[in-house]
């Protein structure tokens, strides 16, 4: 029981954060006093109505902050799925099939993995439309190499274990050994990573909204911070317009990186028992 409750503390503020987070935008309209398109007077200071002042169009900052959190997490998530799902799929043939296939696989590897990220998708969004499905795919088609490497490491060293070994003598295919009996095994490394790389995008996200390489009609964390650049809110001192959403994305990269570093940490400790 103790260690359970160890446990659950380590987990607790990070959950919390998260949590709040995904209700944020999940329900915005419950939670936000306005929405994102009501306007009122410019560069508002906090005050009762608007609590945390209103931007140079009148739009009041804190209901901005809380519709913003659909958009960042979605790209950071939706990102970390389409990564994770490369790089899982491309480890585990790399490791299975061995041989000619394993030098393709990782040969491709090597090459995503010396791309670099942000000047790509600056020179794609200069002949592309920006916008949310640009940053998606492209930190999802460019992030996946790390855990592509993991998971090959972690396909050589058990597929010449009992439980593998007794699958292949059974006669069972190839694709039911990796989904049914590789595969299991690999979430201990797979979940730490698909974390790490959906932080990752809400940071790339937050710097190329600052850069304006994202679509000016949507609304992110990014997109505030970089309207408050744009539009005077520096000059102006007006730190209620840009510290927020600063904050929500630091508060949420740690979140999520320590919910990984915790969940790694506790599989080794399993392990080691």
């Amino acid at each position: 029981m103790i260690p359970s409750i160890k446990i659950a503390r380590k987990y607790a503020l990070s959950a919390l954060l998260i949590g709040i987070f995904v209700i944020m935008a999940t329900i915005p309209g419950y939670i936000a006093p306005y929405g994102p398109s009501e306007r009122f007077g410019g560069y508002q200071t906090p005050s009762t109505a608007h609590i945390m002042g209103t931007d140079d169009m009148g739009r009041d900052i804190f209901s901005l902050l809380v519709h913003a959190a659909r958009l960042s997490l979605l790209i950071g998530v939706v990102s970390g799925v389409l990564a994770i799902g490369i790089g899982v799929i491309v480890g585990l043939l790399s490791g299975w099939l061995g041989g000619i296939w394993d030098d393709i696989f990782m040969g491709l590897t090597d090459t995503v993995l010396i791309l670099p990220k942000i000047p790509l998708i600056i020179v794609m969004a200069a002949y592309l439309e920006p916008g949310p499905k640009l940053l998606i795919v492209t930190l999802g088609l460019l992030s996946w190499e790390s855990g592509a490497r993991v998971v090959r490491a972690k396909v050589l060293q058990v597929r010449t274990m009992g439980f593998v070994l007794s699958a292949r003598c059974f006669g069972f295919s190839s694709a039911y050994i990796l989904s049914r009996e590789i595969l299991p095994v690999l979430f201990p490394v797979i979940v730490p990573k698909f974390v790490l790389v959906t932080a990752s995008a809400m940071i790339a996200e937050a710097s190329l909204s600052f850069l304006g390489l994202s679509d000016p009609t949507m609304i992110s964390w990014g997109v505030m911070i970089s309207d408050a650049f744009t539009h005077s809110g520096f000059i102006r001192h007006m730190w209620y317009w840009w510290l927020p959403p600063t904050l929500c994305i630091i508060l949420g990269v740690c979140a999520i990186t320590s919910i990984a570093f915790l969940y790694e940490g506790r599989t080794r400790e399993l392990i080691q028992l």
